[in-house]
């Protein structure tokens, strides 16, 4: 899959596109669809695939300082969707400037001189352009005038009879934030993953018998709640079951929240500086202040007996 940063990185020769456009943030079942139309809709028409997002996401840029909580930075994303098929992303800078764009202005520049637009999918609240003036109405509108048609895919609700919220990306931040990974990983169709560069801490886990790989997590990161959780741990290629914590630790007083993996069963392991990725699976328990240092080590070892039953096989 091709990855292009900006509208100059296009290839001239690339040809005719089936194209879809939204920021993505997590690659969600939502998303999967809209994603996943697309392919099926360029492989029909013998065409190639592109997906326009954004970085930083629009939020940041439009009132800065409300970035929300980010499901999966851009490689991530790229990666979910080279899975789904997709032939090449394409990232736009969002500035002031860009944020500034006509939607008129918007498809002229990028749907018809640079991709050359033949089909363009989005779901059905597709906004678009300066104030989010543009509407899926307007873009087929523009489409027709322009040479490429417009197609809209109706969204899926989460629940097994269709009656629950759509899928989207403030649902799932949602479900995190409340330490529901069960209910984020049915939207996402996969667990939650948060990652970053593992750095050094206050090696309590180590002399506790549970070392821990301390996680400094990409900037914006969704956070699941304050909790203990099973899941895995995976550096270098390697995905192991492991026991994470959220948290200040506040047996030890602790006032800096963060996150922290301990690898099952696994010993020696020398992780510092290596940028690894933490998959949520289950809410485990609350994070809880112990009287002493044994009533802790007593629960950290049920904490791992439970996260290594429920990742066993898995």
């Amino acid at each position: 899959m091709q990855r292009w940063r900006g509208l100059e990185e296009v290839p001239g020769d690339w040809g005719r596109s089936v194209v879809t456009i939204g920021s993505f943030d997590g690659v969600h079942r939502g998303h999967q669809l809209i994603i996943g139309r697309t392919v099926e809709r360029a492989r029909e028409l013998g065409v190639r695939t592109v997906v326009v997002t954004f970085d930083p996401h629009p939020s940041e840029v439009v009132r800065p300082g409300s970035h929300p909580p980010l499901l999966a930075p851009q490689p991530r994303r790229a990666e979910l969707m080279a899975e789904l098929g997709v032939d090449a992303v394409l990232v736009l800078p969002f500035t002031p400037e860009f944020s500034k764009e006509t939607p008129e202005a918007f498809v002229q520049q990028v749907l018809v001189d640079a991709l050359r637009a033949r089909l363009v999918i989005e779901g059905p609240n597709f906004r678009f352009g300066h104030k989010a003036a543009g509407s899926v109405e307007l873009l087929a509108e523009l489409g027709r005038k322009a040479d490429f048609e417009v197609e809209v895919v109706d969204l899926k609700v989460r629940g097994a009879a269709g009656d629950g919220e759509p899928f989207s990306s403030t649902l799932v931040r949602r479900l995190i934030s409340e330490g529901d990974m069960t209910g984020a990983a049915e939207v996402l169709g996969r667990p939650h993953r948060v990652e970053g560069v593992v750095v050094r801490g206050a090696q309590r886990g180590r002399e506790l018998g549970f070392p821990t790989a301390n996680v400094e997590t990409v900037p914006h990161s969704a956070i699941p709640a304050d909790g203990v959780y099973a899941g895995w741990l995976t550096a270098g290629g390697e995905r192991m079951p492991a026991a994470i914590s959220v948290g200040t630790n506040p047996t030890f007083d602790g006032t800096l929240r963060t996150v922290e993996a301990y690898a099952i069963d696994r010993i020696g392991l020398d992780l510092y500086g290596l940028h690894v990725a933490v998959d949520f699976l289950a809410y485990l328990r609350g994070m809880e202040k112990f009287d002493s240092i044994e009533a802790l080590l007593d629960r950290m070892a049920d904490d791992v007996k439970r996260a290594r039953e429920l990742t066993d096989g898995s």
